[in-house]
């Protein structure tokens, strides 16, 4: 019988290539989780300093102490962080939870009327107080791009949504749209920046002339 050659022999069977795993390091997700805080937080600053012209992703990353590139992988683009710093100021962390399903909202209900109210009035400080100075950097964005300014519009109308749960849940009653207006109105960034930024008012003042505001409204 003849001898077949070593090679035109059937080669050995390989075994097939395992998949390989996917490493996941729960270290490595919180150092990102933390850098991406520091971008933002680092974003946020640089809009309330220098306003959306004024505002480079580089100097974003020099105040984070990280490298540009981090900030474009982890972050997007300028105008995807001004997103963030904006959806991050309205309630005040980087949690993904709505505001109307956070504590500072459920209180809204809770207490006698005029507790409600300045309950109300408090959330809304807080919250023009740290939008604000990035509203006014959204706005100037917003002129020259058209998604920025989907954006901004989009923002407008769930603050108007926001603004009727709220004052539903304060009143326990129905708002009607021409109340709501004035409001909503009331209520704005804008409207805070023009009694703080431009007329000088501080915080205190700002707020007792709002609650006055709201008092001669709610009692017609």
């Amino acid at each position: 019988m003849q001898a077949v050659p070593k090679s035109a022999a059937t080669p050995p069977r390989r075994s097939a290539a395992k998949p390989k795993r996917r490493y996941s390091s729960p270290l490595r997700t919180a150092q990102a989780g933390r850098t991406r805080a520091q971008v933002v937080a680092a974003a946020a600053a640089c809009f309330e300093e220098s306003g959306w012209a004024g505002t480079t992703v580089a100097a974003i990353a020099e105040r984070a102490g990280v490298a540009a590139e981090t900030v474009y992988s982890g972050s997007g683009s300028k105008k995807e962080l001004l997103r963030q710093v904006v959806d991050v100021a309205v309630v005040g962390d980087t949690e993904p939870v709505p505001l109307v399903e956070r504590e500072v909202f459920a209180r809204l209900g809770d207490g006698p009327r005029d507790a409600r109210i300045d309950a109300g009035i408090e959330m809304r400080a807080d919250i023009n107080a740290r939008i604000a100075k990035l509203w006014r950097a959204m706005v100037a964005a917003a002129a020259s791009d058209r998604e920025i300014d989907r954006w901004r519009l989009e923002w407008e109308e769930n603050r108007r949504v926001d603004t009727r749960r709220s004052v539903e849940r304060i009143l326990d009653e129905p708002v009607d749209d021409v109340v709501l207006d004035v409001l909503f109105g009331i209520f704005s960034p804008e409207f805070y920046a023009l009694l703080v930024f431009d007329r000088g008012l501080d915080r205190v003042q700002y707020t007792e002339r709002i609650r006055e505001a709201v008092a001669r409204m709610v009692a017609r």
